[in-house]
C-alpha cells in the first residue's frame, strides 16, 4: 500500500476515534491530533501483541477475545496519549462502538494493512 493510502486509513481511525469520544461515556478525546496519536498507538499495541501471541489473539479480530484484547489496547493507549481519558466500562464501550462502526463501516486499520501483505 502507498504511503498515502496509510494517510488516509488514519485520518478515518481518527475520526471513527472522536465520534466514539462523542457517543461513549467515560471516553475522551482531546482533539483531532490526539485522535491521531491514539490511532498511532492502537495500532502499534495491536501490532505487538499480535507479534506476541499470533493472529488469534488480534484485537482487531472478531470473538470474545478480540474483544476483550481490544478494549484492553483501547485502555492501555490512554497511558500513551496525554489528553485521552478512558475508564474500563468506557474501554468496553468504545470496544462495542467501535465494532458496531465496523460493521457498517469497515475500515482497515493501518495495523491490519501491513498484515494483510503477508
Amino acid at each position: 500500500m502507498h504511503f498515502l493510502g496509510h494517510v488516509v486509513r488514519f485520518i478515518v481511525s481518527a475520526l471513527v476515534l472522536l465520534v466514539v469520544g462523542w457517543l461513549v461515556p467515560q471516553f475522551t478525546v482531546g482533539s483531532f491530533g490526539s485522535a491521531l496519536l491514539l490511532a498511532l498507538v492502537i495500532a502499534l499495541l495491536g501490532w505487538i501483541i499480535e507479534g506476541i501471541f499470533g493472529k488469534r489473539v488480534n484485537p482487531f479480530g472478531r470473538g470474545i477475545v478480540g474483544f476483550i484484547v481490544s478494549a484492553l489496547v483501547i485502555w492501555l493507549a490512554q497511558f500513551m496519549v496525554s489528553s485521552v481519558h478512558v475508564s474500563v466500562i468506557g474501554a468496553l464501550l468504545a470496544a462495542l462502538v467501535i465494532g458496531i462502526i465496523d460493521l457498517f463501516i469497515p475500515v482497515a486499520t493501518p495495523f491490519n494493512a501491513a498484515h494483510d501483505r503477508k
